[in-house]
């Protein structure tokens, strides 16, 4: 992911709208708010996603292929939330990936959750580099972003920064030793995640202003394929 944490914060840039709809309508399409979303400038091709039937199950569709890009919703006003609950599976990981190393900095698949954090709660040095990089969009970005992600290297459970910037946050769910092309139920405590992940910053539970599903490969040049479904912010 080129850029990395500035990568993701400048995908809710631009992407408005009310409480996130379902992934796909009644027809079966990607829901009306939902917006595929890549980087300024961006040379790299957008990650793919498509509503599909996978073992009978209504899904999008998750592919990268030396790719970048993210589907988003976001929330205005923020919502407040309590659980997060979806279905996904990982067909196809990316082993090169390495979340502690920028060249290594791709997600094989994630679904994440933009928090409102006052910005005069970021620390100093970090409040500074996210001004700066507001003022290069015009726009504000996000101050707190954990993303649920499966890797190919992390035990679940672990809790990683992002190694571009601690504005976005990584919690493994599922890892190495979890089956590929097999769909998985995710139930999470909001207010508990994002207390592990931001506690040192907010001790109550914020508002959510994007929700967002995405992919990359870009950094490693590798593939991966995925999918997500039942995606439900309560």
């Amino acid at each position: 992911m080129r850029g990395g944490a500035v990568s993701l914060l400048l995908a809710w840039a631009g992407c408005a709208g009310a409480a996130p709809p379902p992934l796909l309508n009644e027809a079966g399409n990607i829901a009306e708010g939902w917006r595929v979303l890549g980087l300024p400038l961006q040379k790299a091709p957008l990650t793919q996603f498509s509503a599909a039937i996978i073992d009978g199950v209504p899904a999008l569709r998750v592919e990268s292929v030396k790719s970048y890009g993210n589907l988003v919703h976001r929330l205005e006003p923020p919502l407040p939330a309590r659980t997060l609950r979806w279905r996904w599976r990982l067909d196809r990981g990316n082993p090169r990936a390495d979340l502690t190393e920028k060249s290594g900095d791709d997600v094989a698949l994630r679904v994440c959750l933009s928090f409102a954090l006052p910005l005069a709660q970021v620390p100093f040095v970090e409040r500074q580099l996210q001004r700066i990089a507001q003022a290069s969009v015009g726009e504000p970005l996000p101050t707190a972003t954990l993303c649920y992600i499966w890797d190919s290297r992390f035990v679940p459970g672990t809790l990683l920064p992002n190694v571009y910037s601690a504005r976005v946050r990584y919690i493994v769910l599922r890892g190495p030793g979890d089956a590929l092309a097999q769909w998985q139920h995710e139930q999470r405590d909001v207010a508990a995640d994002f207390q592990r992940a931001f506690g040192d910053e907010s001790h109550t539970l914020l508002p959510v202003d994007a929700l967002m599903v995405g992919a990359d490969s870009d950094n490693t040049q590798g593939s991966t394929l995925g999918a997500v479904a039942a995606l439900r912010l309560e």
